[in-house]
Formats: structure tokens, C-alpha cells, sequence
């Protein structure tokens, strides 16, 4: 009785040896997969600078003494709505000197006219004494210019900026009086780097505006979708950037001038080489890969990713999709060490990630 127990706790012992050696063996095999490659789409976000369409200085165009001012800081005008006025007493004194001399000068011509109908005056005289009559007009109308450079209009709708002078106050000719914006629709102007640049110039559609999104200064996207309408003609030697500018309505005058945000512009890859971001490590700054060869040796290899999306990364450089790489167990494993594979289909892999590649 006693041999036979022995046996059995023999058997038992060899039996849960061997189930632990194969569960050791299995868990030593490492799972590898091959990068996809495919046609999609990343968003590339570009510090932006706002402006309002028309953004304008309203100067004083005369010299004189502010006499009222008709508006307030950040009021909505009206095109045409009285902004300012100067007084006007010495324009008014000269316009009505000009009225008065243009009727004399009128007058004297009306005469002299009738004179050379009679023949009783040269046609020279008559043509001095319009002359005359002429300048006389023209200055009438000066005088009036001026005059009416007193009374400040807006020249367009808009928002009026801080005022930089109040009542009362001696004006210079040119003196800044405030700024006007119309912030019916906005320039948002961005820079991008000279590479991406051309990816979005070699596949954007000829005649079809791109649609970008404004991502404001509280992180929440604008209402209104933008059109990039016009690229700069010249890179900026100093960055390697050159500027585009979209323009995005902005019914509700939501956006100001000045402000600033995020442009989110949207840029298609044909051919991407995708993979898990799980799949990568970094050494000073730069991000490597394991590589699986024929004989299941491993090879370390430095990548070039060029975006990143929840979860994956897209390659530019330093892999294919002939390319096996390790998946799982980095940190286990050393460069040329030779391991036990287990292969997994891509497909698979990237099914359990959140992948929002289109």
C-alpha cells in the first residue's frame, strides 16, 4: 500500500513539473505583428492670430478743439452713424468767404459773357473771367471738404475700440481718435511648417476650398466652419513657415480682433504605416521599435513618427508592413536577443485599440 502511494505522489510531482514547464513555455512567447498601411486622414492643430476683415485707425483729419463726442467704447456704429466733432467755426467762416467769392467771381463772368455776345470784349477776357469763376468753385468746394472733415463718420459697421482722447481736447492733424473693426467675418491667419505645407498642397483638390476648424482660447471649438482662402507667396526664411489665412463668418460677433486660438486643419495621408503606440520606446528623445527577423532574433530600430492619434502612431520613416514588430514585453527583452514568437494578425491588434484613422 505504501509503494503505491509513493507512485502516485510521484506521478503527481512529474505530472505538475511538466504542467508548470509548459505554462513557463507559453508564457515566454512574445506576440509580433506587422504595421498597417493605409489611406487616412490626422488634425494638426497651428497657433492662430485673429483679426476682424476691416480693422481701421479713425484719425482726425483737421487741426481744432474736440467738440463732442457722439459714440462710446465698444459700441456697435452703423456706416455713416456721427462719431466726432471738431469745431467747425473757422472751416465754417472760410466756406462761406469761398460761397462769397465764388458769387462775385459768377457774377463777373454773367457780365462779361454778355459783353462778348455784343462783341464788345475779347473772347480772351471771357475766357480769364471763367477762369476765374472756376477757381472760384474749386475753392468752394475745398472749403466744403474741410468743413465737413469736422463731422467724423463711421465708414463702415463695426465695433468701436477705446477712445484716445475725450472732449474738449486740441486735435493735431492725423491725431489717432479711436480704431473701428467689422467683425462681420474674421481672418484667422496661421504658419505651417514648410513639410506639411506640401502634403496639404500635393492633395488638396484643385478649386475645392479646405474646411478648417477654430478651436478659441477656452478650448471649445467655434460655431462656424472657416475656408482657407489664400496662402502667403513666401516662406519665411527665419522658421521655415508660411502663413495661411482662413476666413470664418462670424454672425453672432463672437470673435473679436486681436484674439487668438488653435486652427485645426485636417490633412489626408496616402499610405500611412500605422502602429500601436504600445509597440515603441524612447532613448534620448528618440523612439525606437523591435524588429523580428527570420530566426525570431529581435533588432532595435529607430523610427520616425510623424503624427499621433489615441493609441497609434504614424510612421514616417524606419518601418513597412513587411516589417515584424514586437508588440508586448519591451522592457523583457535585449537588442539581438533571440525569442519565441507568437504572430498576431494586425487586423486583430488594431481592432482592440481605440483607432479613429479613417
Amino acid at each position: 500500500m505504501r509503494k503505491i502511494f509513493i507512485g502516485l505522489l510521484i506521478v503527481t510531482l512529474y505530472a505538475s513539473c511538466n504542467n508548470n514547464h509548459e505554462a513557463k513555455h507559453e508564457a515566454s512567447k512574445y506576440p509580433i505583428t506587422n504595421p498597417i498601411q493605409k489611406d487616412t486622414v490626422i488634425n494638426k492643430e497651428y497657433v492662430s492670430q485673429i483679426h476682424s476683415i476691416r480693422h481701421i485707425e479713425i484719425r482726425a483729419i483737421e487741426k481744432g478743439y474736440l467738440k463732442q463726442i457722439f459714440v462710446d467704447e465698444g459700441q456697435s456704429l452703423k456706416k455713416g452713424q456721427m462719431m466726432f466733432n471738431i469745431m467747425p467755426n473757422i472751416y465754417k467762416a472760410d466756406f462761406l468767404k469761398a460761397k462769397a467769392e465764388e458769387k462775385v467771381t459768377e457774377i463777373e463772368y454773367q457780365n462779361t459773357k454778355l459783353l462778348a455776345d455784343e462783341n464788345i470784349v475779347s473772347k480772351n477776357e471771357l475766357a480769364m473771367a471763367k477762369a476765374k469763376y472756376d477757381i472760384a468753385k474749386a475753392e468752394v468746394l475745398l472749403a466744403q471738404t474741410h468743413l465737413d472733415f469736422t463731422d467724423i463718420r463711421a465708414p463702415f459697421d463695426g465695433i468701436m475700440d477705446h477712445l484716445h482722447v475725450r472732449e474738449g481736447s486740441l486735435l493735431d492733424e492725423g491725431e489717432l481718435l479711436t480704431t473701428l473693426s467689422d467683425n462681420s467675418k474674421m481672418w484667422v491667419y496661421f504658419n505651417v511648417p514648410e513639410a506639411e505645407y506640401l502634403d496639404y498642397i500635393t492633395s488638396a483638390k484643385k478649386n475645392e476650398k479646405q474646411q478648417v476648424t477654430l478651436l478659441m482660447a477656452n478650448n471649445k471649438p467655434f460655431p462656424e466652419k472657416g475656408i482657407v482662402e489664400t496662402i502667403e507667396g513666401e516662406f519665411n526664411n527665419e522658421t521655415g513657415n508660411i502663413a495661411f489665412r482662413a476666413t470664418f463668418s462670424n454672425p453672432d460677433g463672437i470673435l473679436r480682433h486681436g484674439e487668438t486660438g488653435n486652427i485645426v486643419l485636417t490633412i489626408p495621408m496616402k499610405n500611412a504605416v500605422i502602429i500601436p503606440q504600445k509597440a515603441t520606446f524612447e532613448i534620448m528623445d528618440k523612439r525606437y521599435v523591435y524588429v523580428v527577423d527570420a530566426n525570431n532574433v529581435i533588432k532595435q530600430r529607430e523610427i520616425q513618427v510623424i503624427a499621433e492619434l489615441e493609441n497609434i502612431f504614424i510612421v514616417g520613416k524606419g518601418l513597412s508592413k513587411n516589417d515584424k514588430i514586437l508588440l508586448d514585453g519591451i522592457r523583457k527583452v535585449k537588442n539581438n536577443e533571440k525569442i519565441e514568437s507568437e504572430y498576431l494578425n494586425p487586423k486583430t491588434v488594431f481592432s482592440n485599440l481605440k483607432l479613429f484613422a479613417e
